[in-house]
């Protein structure tokens, strides 16, 4: 965790400034995220990062709890939503095994472009689903390591040793699908923007 605060840290003024990959991507999962929401639902995303989307759904729901792992990230996103003039989030530091969460009490949780980021997918997993009310909806943007081009697959190794890239888990689509599933959820929309990404809109059981 200490390596990986660091690295987010270190990065957060240049990822605050670079540009959305696939905008009209970005606005279609934003679109589809909000049919979820109601004005009096409660949100959690966790992997917040400088704040963007969070600030985007915040005026749609009642309220959201922002977590990052990177403080610099959080200043960014916090600056971002004064900005905004938005005071219904609430931006936290740390990651979902260290912030007090209480079980039971979000409509929504979001993990956009993070999951692959993860050491331990089947533990978040398990601790969105507690986190989530009954019938609540838990939103993922993932990058699938494992369907990307075997030679991008082979830079990585040499970056994460000199520090220009992160861990990654080099899961697929159909691993992550299996692994939501064996948690408890149940698959709502799935939609591939492209290969090697997928975003999915899972349910916890009433």
């Amino acid at each position: 965790m200490k390596n990986a605060r660091a690295f987010w840290n270190k990065s957060a003024a240049r990822y605050a400034k670079s540009p959305i990959r696939n905008e009209s991507a970005y606005q279609h999962k934003l679109a589809i995220t909000q049919e979820y929401f109601r004005p009096d639902s409660t949100v959690l995303e966790f992997g917040c990062g400088t704040g963007s989307t969070a600030i985007i759904h915040a005026p749609h729901v009642k309220h959201i709890v922002a977590i990052d792992i990177s403080d610099q990230m959080l200043e960014i996103a916090e600056q971002k939503a004064r900005d905004a003039g938005i005071e219904n989030i609430a931006f936290r530091q740390g990651t979902l095994e260290t912030v007090a969460l209480e079980e039971g009490s979000f409509d929504a949780v979001l993990g956009l472009n993070i999951l692959h980021l993860l050491e331990d997918l089947e533990a978040t997993l398990a601790k969105v689903h507690s986190l989530l009310k009954p019938g609540g909806v838990f939103v993922s943007s993932t990058v699938l390591i494992g369907d990307i081009n075997l030679l991008l697959r082979m830079v990585i190794p040499p970056m994460q040793m000199l520090g220009f890239a992160p861990y990654v888990n080099r899961f697929g689509k159909q691993a992550l699908v299996d692994k939501l599933t064996d948690t408890g959820f149940t698959i709502e929309r799935e939609w591939q923007p492209g290969k090697a990404t997928v975003f999915i809109v899972a349910r916890k059981g009433e």
